[in-house]
């Protein structure tokens, strides 16, 4: 295995297929950047111009956007609070804050040597326990899947923002928002009001611009009239990038348990990086020794939530490369490419005379994670400067590139109005202290725990829906989970009682 590892890494550093790596992860950054435009996006416009490479050089390019989509949509959550994609809703969360305080480039630093750190990680695993972890996946369900929706539900009382009760309201708002459009299973057509567009459902881009990014606008710049984006104007400095290394290497506990978390969701297919940031960041700030610092911008955070997205991706990879299930969307695109250069995913892809393109593609992943890391780091000095751009021509700017962004998505107008119908709700909740994030969490959470539940009460009819739900070893350990992360609330508040005490 050695051997056809050290095959595929030299083909890597062939000059043309280094270029287009390097090129690949460039425009990998720029599709997760913009809002609107995904890694899938990327990687489905750019596979028919790997037609006519060979396969090791279209492959190592479609590996560099898929790595660099992955870091490139933490760059408008940090600087202006809208996700690139679903998989950066938690990097807002300290990335944003980090940024009004005038650190939006120890942000960006922290994303990139983040998202390089948990890229390797999951590469690692991928390389070395592919087939034993895609076997595993196959064990995941229809009950798997309803009990991981539900223990998604369950983050909602670390984001809630003062009230509990009042995330978990938002959450509701937000899974009744998630059932709009065709039933997946019998074709129920709901809460459509007669547009035959809003039949696939609401797009969960549209929604992120909308409960992220125009509050904000209304808020600060149009509200507050503040003459930059931010509260303090970001002075980039190359001593910054060493100050953050520094600093994020003294947290290796944080980032394993990051990136193990994003693998493992990752070969969950169909799972995301959406759900993979929020559990790890959920986690993050759960075991910290100062939670209350989360979410008033910290590099702990924006560190948790990239690291697991970044591994989320190649962790998408196992079932796809060794069974032939794609883990997510993005990865069904590069089903479709190996298909293209017909190379038949499977055990014997690692075995067999193809082993050495394959392996190319993998160490393409390795090397991409690196070349993230030092384009993320130097460009921050660049990056971190857009925000002290004057807001009377940069929010114009930002408002012009979502509605672009929402009408490219579907090339419909009523998704613009949905966006700013979305925006509205935002602004008006912020000011009753509701948090968007709940919101946004049950539009995605909502479809997993709809089909998980229907598809488990057809299922398990045979031996009981109960004994088919419960008694399954995953299902047992997410279960579990669930019982946890609701009690812990209860058990941190005991402790803290206790620290008091003995200090006291």
């Amino acid at each position: 295995m050695f051997d056809v590892v050290l095959q595929g890494l030299q083909q890597v550093f062939v000059p043309l297929n280094f270029v287009l790596l390097f090129a690949g992860v460039f425009l990998g950054i720029t599709f997760g950047a913009l809002p609107g435009l995904t890694a899938t996006m990327g990687l489905a416009l750019l596979v028919p111009f790997t037609f006519t490479m060979s396969p090791e050089s279209g492959l190592i390019m479609l590996a560099g956007i898929y790595v660099g989509a992955m870091y490139g949509d933490a760059i408008p959550a940090i600087l202006i609070n809208t996700p690139g994609t679903p998989s950066a809703i938690a990097t807002t969360f300290d990335g944003f804050p980090l940024a009004q305080k005038g650190m939006a480039q120890h942000a960006l630093v922290t994303a990139a040597l983040a998202s390089t750190i948990g890229s390797l990680l999951a590469n690692v695993v991928l390389v070395v326990a592919g087939p034993p972890l895609a076997a595993a996946s196959l064990k995941f369900g229809p009950p798997e899947y309803f009990w991981l929706g539900i223990f998604g539900l369950t983050i909602i009382s670390a984001l809630s923002s003062g009230s509990v009760i009042k995330g978990f309201l938002a959450g509701c708002i937000g899974m009744v928002l998630s059932a709009v459009g065709m039933a997946s299973i019998g074709g129920d057509v709901r809460l459509t009001f007669g547009y035959p567009i809003l039949q696939g459902g609401i797009d969960l881009i549209v929604a992120l611009i909308g409960f992220f990014c125009l509050p904000e606008i209304l808020t600060s710049v149009i509200g507050k009239r503040r003459k930059t984006y931010t509260e303090k104007a970001v002075e980039p400095k190359l001593a910054v990038i060493g100050e953050v290394a520094m600093k994020i290497v003294k947290k290796p506990l944080l980032l394993l348990r990051s990136a193990v978390i994003g693998t493992i969701v990752g070969f969950a297919p169909g799972a995301g990086g959406n759900i993979a940031s929020m559990v790890s960041y959920n986690e993050a700030r759960r075991w910290s020794k100062d939670p209350d610092k989360y979410g008033k911008g910290t590099i702990d955070g924006v560190a948790a939530s990239e690291s697991a997205n970044s591994a989320m991706a190649p962790g998408s990879l196992i079932p796809l490369l060794t069974l032939g299930i794609p883990g997510s969307p993005a990865a069904a695109v590069i089903l479709g490419a190996l298909m293209v250069h017909r190379l038949k995913p499977g055990a014997d892809l690692f075995t067999g005379p193809e082993a050495s393109i394959i392996y190319s593609f993998l160490m393409g992943l390795l090397v991409a994670a690196f070349l993230v890391s030092f384009i993320g780091s130097f460009g921050s000095v660049i990056f971190s400067r857009i925000i002290n751009i004057p807001s009377r021509y940069l929010a114009p700017g930002i408002i012009f590139m979502t509605v672009l962004g929402a009408y490219a998505i579907r090339n419909s107008m009523l998704d613009v109005w949905i966006m700013f119908v979305f925006g509205i709700i935002g602004f008006v909740s912020r000011k009753l202290n509701f948090h968007p994030a709940p919101i946004v969490l049950g539009l995605i959470l909502g479809p997993f725990i709809e089909e998980g539940l229907v598809k488990s009460v057809l299922a398990g009819q045979f031996q009981g829906v109960f004994n088919y739900m419960v008694f399954r070893p995953i299902s047992g350990v997410l279960i579990a989970l669930c019982v946890l992360s609701l009690c812990w609330p209860l058990i941190a508040s005991w402790r803290l009682k206790k620290k008091k005490g003995e200090v006291a």
